[in-house]
């Protein structure tokens, strides 16, 4: 199910364009508008599901993918053997602006550790 205001609905849809990096039945990849790093993209799942707290069980499948289809891109860009992230905000307070789930990959320069 799509979101009429979503702004990642409507990338989906094609009413909005995107740098694409991929695309299947469940996933879309593309660059990220804003990019904090020399790598940043985005990758979504094309149903809409607001945040990772909305997913479901049956979601786990396109949640995989999504894991999956950054790492490859990851590995093309270069920065698989050297390293990067992906991050899922989830809600304002973890810094989750668009409210349809979606996964950032970000490689391409020395991260401060997390933890």
């Amino acid at each position: 199910m799509m979101s009429d205001d979503c702004i990642f609905c409507k990338i989906v849809n094609g009413q909005i364009p995107c740098a694409k990096l991929y695309e299947d039945d469940n996933v879309l990849a593309f660059e990220d508008i804003h990019p904090i790093a020399p790598t940043h993209f985005l990758v979504i799942p094309k149903e809409h599901i607001p945040t990772l707290d909305d997913v479901e069980e049956h979601h786990t499948k396109t949640l995989g993918q999504m894991a999956y289809v950054a790492s490859q891109i990851a590995k093309q860009k270069g920065v698989g053997a050297t390293g990067y992230r992906q991050i899922v905000n989830c809600r304002e307070s973890a810094g989750q602006v668009v409210f349809h789930l979606h996964l950032h990959v970000i490689g391409g320069r020395k991260m401060e550790s997390m933890g």
